[in-house]
């Protein structure tokens, strides 16, 4: 932390901004060159203001899976992402923007994002639809599907076709395309239309990619900017670009440096409120990736990393100066039983937690844990009730949200390496820890 430094704010409109407020301390990381970009911010926006790091829980269908918002909001979730393919495809964005936008249609007074469609580029492309894979085996095809899966996503110059994995319609989303559905969407932080690869793709396509991300971005701008000035009757929306690149240090300096300094070919004036950083990352090089695309992105606008919620992932990406996260993961893996807990991971359906009478985590402060014990967990899911869901989630969203709010406290008071080593250490046993210091200590030497 160097309270020497001004608070450092970019006023990206009257009614969107980031303020830098706190940084991580040198060595705080154990000094290592990737590990010491990390920070505490406020993002400000229409709806209220975002302390960073911050986890934004997702409510893909403009609703958080098994939750009540109000549920949301008492767990304390600051934000909520919802997706813009699939609220374009139901109910229909045009039905969302006559409702009030985002927040008002599902009843969540705070700040929203909504991502562009850029992650079904690549998940319905390729047929593997939920998941992107950060594992680090070699690829020599850039025509990779999963079996027996129907290629459901066509990438050309302009943009991308669809075809509905609801009812087999064809649909066509273009940048153009993309910003006109968040804006009617009205979400407070939208993002630009980017092609999302995968670690499968060659590097021949990599860079393709790169490239026409880029040239989308610009096209992205102009039609943001065109559409801001049409909708005044609707609050400004932040619009943050895309950094692609997957695991190529050159193309993801490439893609950061060019969005940080673009802006659209006919309204000159429009540039990035803020960026994501997206793609398929490798798993064991996380922090060092996020780090190449955080040197080379202005530190007074807010960064968002796309897809990630693992504890370790989290210390990694914040570490690296990473402000805000999403992922799936924790209300999807809650809906089948599995639960995070400050001892590793718990299996609720297994058969030690049927006579379990105390909660199932016994530190953890949630509605859940403070009322319900591991054994009623277990019936519930047993007996396949639906509240065990809701339950699980409230569970399950609740522990990454406090865990991204303890890493902001350290961050603040000097703690974060003794909290990151407690935590991973619990999380993933002491063997883990030893690794991961061992391996912050080489890379310092490097």
């Amino acid at each position: 932390m160097n309270d020497s430094t001004p608070p450092n704010t970019q006023p990206c409109s009257s009614d969107f901004s980031f303020t830098l407020e706190h940084r991580l301390e040198e060595g705080g990381a154990r000094g290592s060159r990737d590990q010491a970009l990390g920070r505490t911010g406020t993002i400000r926006t229409p709806h209220g203001e975002i302390q960073t790091p911050a986890f934004i829980p997702v409510g893909t269908k403009a609703t958080v899976k098994a939750m009540l918002p109000e549920t949301v909001k008492d767990l304390g979730g600051q934000a909520v992402l919802a997706n813009a393919y699939h609220l374009f495809l139901q109910p229909g964005s045009d039905l969302v923007d006559e409702a009030g936008g985002l927040g008002k249609f599902m009843n969540w007074s705070g700040p929203t994002f909504t991502d562009s469609g850029g992650f079904q580029v690549m998940s319905l492309g390729v047929g593997f639809k939920k998941v992107i894979s950060m594992a680090e085996e070699e690829y020599a095809s850039t025509e990779v599907i999963a079996s027996t899966k129907e290629r459901l996503a066509h990438v050309d110059e302009d943009g991308v076709t669809f075809k509905s994995f609801l009812n087999g319609d064809r649909h066509r989303f273009t940048p153009e395309v993309s910003m006109q559905i968040q804006h009617q969407l009205g979400a407070d932080i939208i993002f630009a239309f980017d092609e999302c690869t995968t670690l499968m793709n060659t590097r021949i396509y990599q860079e393709d990619s790169v490239d026409r991300t880029a040239r989308w971005a610009v096209r992205c701008l102009d039609e943001h900017a065109r559409l801001t000035a049409e909708r005044t009757h609707r609050p400004y929306q932040a619009l943050f670009g895309v950094v692609q690149g997957a695991q190529y240090e050159d193309l993801r300096r490439k893609a950061a440096s060019g969005l940080a300094t673009m802006t659209g070919a006919e309204a000159p004036e429009q540039q990035f409120d803020g960026f994501g950083i997206g793609g398929a990352l490798e798993k064991s090089r996380l922090g060092t990736i996020v780090s190449w695309v955080n040197d080379e992105l202005p530190e007074n606008k807010p960064r968002h990393l796309l897809g990630i919620s693992e504890p370790d992932d989290l210390f990694a990406a914040i570490a690296a100066g990473a402000d805000t996260f999403d992922c799936v993961a924790p209300s999807r893996q809650a809906r089948g039983g599995t639960m995070y807990s400050s001892r590793g991971r718990i299996n609720a359906k297994a058969s030690a937690q049927r006579r379990s009478f105390e909660p199932l985590d016994t530190e953890c402060d949630c509605y859940t844990c403070q009322n319900y014990t591991a054994a009623y967990l277990h019936h519930l899911f047993k007996a396949k009730e639906m509240l065990g869901s809701t339950l699980a989630t409230i569970h399950n969203e609740r522990f990454i949200v406090r865990l991204v709010d303890r890493i902001r406290a350290s961050i603040v008071d000097g703690t974060f390496a003794e909290l990151r080593d407690e935590v991973l250490g619990r999380q993933y046993g002491a063997e883990f820890a030893r690794e991961a210091a061992a391996k912050h200590r080489l890379l310092n030497a490097q």
